[in-house]
């Protein structure tokens, strides 16, 4: 029996990409299909095929021949072609018999009209999307029950066709979508669930979402049974679980359902689930883990933002050594880690001493201050976390200092980047402030050439005039600086 943890490589290219932004995109199931014409996997389209070929393979399926289902396949393999799809929708008659076919009663006929229209609706061309309009209220129906091959392609023709269009999307809404995907949610098929998550997470990024689909989603059962799934990933599939938690990512990110995802226990529930897949790392970690880690992060993160109006209690430091867990396991394979954990440590340490006592104590910030050479948006962030450590006061300012912080700051104060700069010199304004040791300690370091380095970037010059006039002054002196940046939402 096939893993469920194993990922099909298309399907995990999409997931790679959506880390990057929200990503609406189509899929096409031809696994089941043996490509024509192709060699060591390679995918070969047909060529395109004249009106006249068209309209032939369309009467040599609507004349009830023996060779009917051959036709029928010919038309499936012809209709991955761009152009042949807008010649076979622009006929008269071709959607309706594609329909009659997909509701008879042949199941062979029925399957294989079926992925006609699933290559139809992977088309690019909205003009294709709607003329699929009057099949998606049976896509609906027959979602309840079929194989679950044949389940799993209707869910599949839907996300295609619910990203398109948003004529199908404000059809689909009255036809039910929703309640018939909360009926489906309990099915015990991981690749039904699977495809019902796409489906979800198309509807959830559409730009009417947050005000007409979000409400709904809501009012279902769905919530519930989202949270259970993203949580039981690593037991159940990595599939779904990653599906689901992009929908939760994206219901999240709506601004709209949060207090109600709090009331159900998402915060626990997903930082629950973060310990657990970090104590999972080393010993058998699923494939493409951390596609399930990146989207769960960022619903922490984004949580925390909203956390202010709820009164979230977070206090587990235990959370803070998984997401170093996590940046130890994944940074060299998976860069873009450090960025979706220093977001949600941002977002932790912002508001709650808690987690800043926590960090020092642990001995976490060694391991820290190794992320600042990261990239930009990574030092911009460690700095950030940093900045937030500091602003507690006096007691974590001299921490910083006697653990060694100031000297990585001066390699920090020199790179070309305007903003990682800017967040150092807001770092090194409150140490100074809280702690006079560590001004003394920087000049005699050479910081003040470092801070002059920058006395004639615009966007630096009033932060660096204030710190130069700070380290002239008096120790214990203050000076007028810009604030800390406050918690941030993650890829909202």
């Amino acid at each position: 029996m096939e893993d469920p943890r194993t990922l099909r490589p298309v399907i995990l290219r999409l997931w790679k990409a959506r880390r990057q932004e929200q990503l609406v995109s189509k899929r096409l199931l031809r696994e089941d299909i043996a490509e024509q014409g192709g060699q060591d996997g390679a995918e070969t389209l047909p060529d395109p095929l004249s009106e006249d070929e068209v309209l032939q393979l369309l009467r040599g399926v609507q004349k009830g021949s023996e060779d009917r289902k051959g036709s029928l396949s010919r038309l499936r393999w012809a209709l991955q072609n761009k152009e042949t799809q807008q010649k076979f929708v622009r006929l008269d008659g071709s959607i309706r018999m594609l329909i009659g076919l997909f509701t008879s009663s042949l199941a062979d006929m029925q399957m294989e009209a079926a992925r006609c229209l699933h290559e139809l609706s992977h088309s690019s061309d909205p003009a294709v999307a709607e003329a699929c309009l009057p099949v998606t209220s049976y896509l609906l129906t027959y979602l309840s029950g079929h194989s679950v091959e044949f389940t799993e392609l209707c869910l599949y023709t839907l996300g295609n066709l619910v990203v398109e269009s948003e004529a199908v999307r404000k059809q689909l809404l009255p036809q039910g979508i929703i309640p018939v995907l909360a009926s489906c949610i309990q099915s015990p098929h991981e690749a039904v669930l699977e495809g019902l998550g796409y489906v979800l997470s198309q509807l959830l990024q559409a730009k009417e979402a947050p005000a007409e689909i979000v409400p709904l989603v809501l009012d279902s059962v769905l919530p519930q049974h989202i949270l259970r799934l993203v949580c039981s990933g690593l037991k159940a599939g990595t599939g779904a679980a990653v599906e689901f938690a992009w929908c939760l990512h994206y219901i999240v990110c709506s601004h709209t359902a949060n207090a109600a995802l709090l009331s159900l226990g998402a915060f626990p529930a997903l930082a629950s689930l973060v310990l657990e897949m970090a104590s999972e790392i080393p010993q058998d970690a699923p494939e493409g883990l951390e596609l399930l880690v990146c989207p769960v992060l960022r619903c922490l993160s984004n949580l925390l933002v909203e956390e202010s109006g709820c009164h979230l209690q977070v206090q587990d430091e235990r959370l803070l050594i998984a997401l170093f867990l996590i940046l130890q396991s994944f940074l060299q394979q998976h860069p873009f880690m450090a960025q979706e954990c220093l977001w949600l440590l941002n977002n932790l340490t912002a508001d709650k001493p808690f987690f800043c006592s926590a960090l020092l104590s642990l001995d976490l910030l060694p391991a820290l201050l190794q992320l600042l050479p990261c990239s930009p948006m990574a030092s911009v962030l460690v700095l950030t976390v940093l900045c937030n450590i500091a602003e507690k006061g006096p007691p974590y300012c001299q921490q910083l200092h006697q653990q060694q912080a100031l000297p990585l700051l001066l390699p920090t104060l020199v790179l070309p980047d305007p903003q990682v700069v800017g967040q150092c010199l807001e770092l090194l304004h409150l140490l100074f402030l809280h702690c006079p040791e560590a001004a003394a300690d920087f000049l005699r370091q050479g910081g003040h050439q470092a801070l002059k380095q920058h006395q004639s970037t615009p966007e630096l010059q009033e932060r660096v005039r204030a710190l130069l006039d700070m380290l002239g002054q008096p120790l214990g002196a203050t000076t007028a600086f810009s604030p800390c940046h406050p918690t941030l939402s993650a890829f909202s």
